[in-house]
This record gives structure tokens, C-alpha cells and sequence, in this order.
């Protein structure tokens, strides 16, 4: 069930460990799913509930600890040898009298690694406050270290297989999103907009199926453009609506995501303005990103293509994105945004989205790329521009058969 081969995992772990001896740290726990994922392949619905991958830097076999239910996918989905997969009783779940942090301490000392210097994932989802309170209680001869991003800054380069998976991920970006798109008319719900939109990112093509995404599809309309974030409602659709489209092709949990504003009969004179505005600093960027330009230099592109026209965006231009799990298709190490230093090498991968949002107007048109040996290219087809549609349906009627 490996998505990778085992020559690949153990490159990811020895890079893994260089960084380790770099902030000092002996024993590594990552209990962010999506870095437990990239060094084992481990790959269930199971963190919400306390779990970790141990990377320990003189062992070569990682550990995975979690609940006892959940032992037997480890073994199903990772490389890791079975006496290396350690479960704890299903009374630790959710107990006011045993926290699972007590078990996985009791582990970590009684195979020798209580007194080292551990790193814990600080700001991960998925390690709490009180998490981290009942390690440090039952590691009391520990050093605790900062591990946070550690593994995410080795997922920032993505091998030629992970590139591949991508590629595939964004055929169905593609899929869902010309989709989704036909559903949109007057007269038809946000939520059958939504559904018809996820139907195509699970289904995939004849070829491949796809993976649940991180983030749900986003879909503001209306007034409610300006808003990001917001997903979706009953509300029908009306003449005159603009309404933004989010999501992202999943495939092996490699996401490419893509942003599309679609406008419901004729656009606005403000949304007609915009969007050539949009589409000359997307152009720009692009044009600019290739080895050895900086995350902010492409902000900086952008600040100054829409400057020319007076137009400020607050928020960050864009981040790198792969691999992930709920809530979030991010990686959180690399932001296209003003000061970030971080130098751009081929095959980091990259969502672009310079989306702009006013009190009762916003306009997205995202582009998911790579950086290749001389520049870059992105991953979808879809055209980048305002889609604009026929008020009411014309091919389809509501209640006939998802497609």
C-alpha cells in the first residue's frame, strides 16, 4: 500500500535527522499528520485522537505510537516493522483519568530515550497545551526542544513521484472545477453547487480516483464575495451574482489547489475592473518565478503590478502547498509574502493566489505551480479568466443524476 518506494521514505528520514542534529534534538516526536504520513506512509482518519511517529536520530526504524484500534492500519499503510508499532488501550481515549501522552512517555523511557533532548512539533493542530503538559510530566528527566516544521521544511522539495502525484491531483482540480461551474445558475443552490463539486474530486477520472481534500470547497457569492472562507449554503443562486470557487484535486493526500470567480449573467463595472488588474499580476509573478528569486521578490512583483493602480492587498500572495490533512493543504514553512527570504529551488511547489477582496466584492483566480530548472509552470488548465455564465440552466435540471 505504499505510495513511495522504501528507498524514498529512508532519504526522507536521513534528511529528517540532519536537521535533527542541527537544532540539537535526540528524539524527534511528529504528531502532525501529515509529516507522520511523509516518513512512514501511515494514512487513516485517525488524528483525533493522540498519535505520533518517533524518530529516534541513532535508530534507523521509526516508532509509531497510537490507539490500539488504529495498530493494525499502521501496519497496513507504513514500512515500519511491526514490533516498532506500539498501541495504547482504548480507556486512554478521551478519559479524564488517562491521557495517552502519559503512555507514549512511559514508552519513550522505558526504551531508553527519557533523558535525551526531545523535540515536540510546538504549533502542530494536533498537540495541545494540555498534551504537551502531560509529556513533560512523565518525562521528567527530558530536555524539551522546539521540533516545529522540522519534517515540513525536508516536504518543501518534492521528489519526481510526489511531482507526479501532483500533476495527477490537478487533472481533477480541473475536472471538479469545470463541474462545479456548469452547476452555477440562477435559481440553483450553493449546496447542489458544492456537491456536484465534490462528487468530482472524490470520484476522479476513469484513470484514478481522488482523496478527500484538506479544506472543504469554498464558496462565497453575492455579497458575500468579499468574505474569504466561507463556504456554503441553501441560498439559491440569483441573476447578478459573482461567486468564488476553492478547492483542490487530492491525490495520495497531494493537493493542487485552484480559485476561479465565476459571475452569474453580466459582471459588475468594479468586477469588470478588477479582474484584467488580477490577470497582469499573475502574469508578472509567474513570469518572474524561476531558481534563485526569493518568496518576497515575487511579492514584491505583485505589490508593484497593482500598485499602478492603487490597490493594497493585505493578506500573503500565496504558500507552499503538497501534502496534507485537515484543516489545511499548506505546508507552513514558505509564504510568498513582503521579508520572506526563503530562495526558490526547483520542484518546490507553490498556490498563488492574489485574491482581492473588497467590502461587498472580492475576486480569486489561483494558480498552483512549480518551480522547474529555468522557471516554473503550473499545474492545472483551467482558463484564468472571469467566467461568466448564462443566468439559468440550460443543460441540466436540479435533481437529475450527479456528473
Amino acid at each position: 500500500m505504499l505510495p513511495f518506494d522504501i528507498l524514498e521514505y529512508q532519504k526522507r528520514m536521513n534528511e529528517t535527522k540532519v536537521k535533527m542534529e542541527s537544532r540539537g534534538i535526540d528524539v524527534l516526536l511528529v504528531t502532525d499528520p501529515a509529516n507522520m504520513n511523509y516518513l512512514t506512509g501511515y494514512d487513516a482518519w485517525s488524528f483525533y485522537v493522540h498519535q505520533m511517529v518517533v524518530i529516534i536520530i541513532d535508530e534507523p526504524q521509526p516508532i509509531w505510537l497510537g490507539r490500539f484500534q488504529d495498530a493494525n492500519g499502521a501496519k497496513a499503510t507504513t514500512w515500519i516493522y511491526d514490533q516498532n508499532i506500539i498501541a495504547y488501550p482504548d480507556y486512554y481515549v478521551q478519559s479524564d483519568t488517562h491521557h495517552p501522552m502519559e503512555f507514549f512517555g512511559e514508552i519513550i523511557e522505558q526504551i531508553g530515550h527519557g533523558n535525551r533532548r526531545i523535540g515536540v512539533e510546538m504549533d502542530s493542530y494536533y498537540f495541545s497545551a494540555k498534551a504537551f503538559l502531560k509529556l513533560k510530566a512523565s518525562l521528567t528527566n527530558a530536555t524539551f526542544v522546539d521540533g516545529d516544521l522540522l519534517v515540513n521544511e525536508v516536504r518543501i522539495i518534492k521528489s519526481n513521484q510526489e511531482i507526479e502525484y501532483m500533476k495527477r491531483a490537478a487533472i481533477i482540480a480541473d475536472q471538479a472545477m469545470y463541474k462545479g461551474v456548469e452547476r452555477i445558475r440562477a435559481g440553483v443552490r450553493e449546496c447542489d453547487a458544492a456537491a456536484i463539486i465534490y462528487y468530482n474530486m472524490i470520484s476522479g477520472t476513469d484513470a484514478f480516483g481522488g482523496d478527500y481534500p484538506s479544506i472543504v470547497p469554498l464558496l462565497p457569492s453575492g455579497k458575500n464575495t468579499g468574505i474569504p472562507h466561507l463556504t456554503w449554503t441553501d441560498r439559491k443562486f440569483e441573476e447578478g451574482d459573482s461567486v468564488i470557487v476553492e478547492l483542490a484535486g487530492c491525490y495520495k493526500r497531494y493537493h493542487v489547489p485552484l480559485a476561479r470567480t465565476i459571475n452569474i449573467g453580466k459582471p459588475s463595472s468594479q468586477l469588470d475592473g478588477i479582474i484584467p488588474i488580477v490577470q497582469e499580476g499573475i502574469h508578472e509573478v509567474l513570469t518572474k518565478a524561476k531558481p534563485g528569486v526569493t518568496c518576497g521578490e515575487l511579492e514584491e512583483v505583485w505589490r508593484n503590478s497593482i500598485g499602478k493602480y492603487g490597490i493594497k492587498k493585505e493578506a500573503r500572495l500565496g504558500y507552499s502547498v503538497g501534502l496534507g490533512y485537515p484543516p489545511d493543504w499548506g505546508e507552513h514553512t514558505a509564504s510568498i509574502r513582503k521579508g520572506d527570504r526563503t530562495v526558490l529551488q526547483p520542484n518546490m511547489t507553490f498556490h498563488l493566489i492574489p485574491a482581492l477582496w473588497f467590502d461587498r466584492c472580492g475576486v480569486e483566480m489561483s494558480e498552483t505551480f512549480r518551480v522547474t530548472d529555468e522557471g516554473c509552470e503550473t499545474f492545472t488548465t483551467f482558463p484564468r479568466e472571469l467566467v461568466i455564465q448564462h443566468p439559468f440552466m440550460i443543460s441540466q435540471q436540479q435533481g437529475e443524476e450527479i456528473s
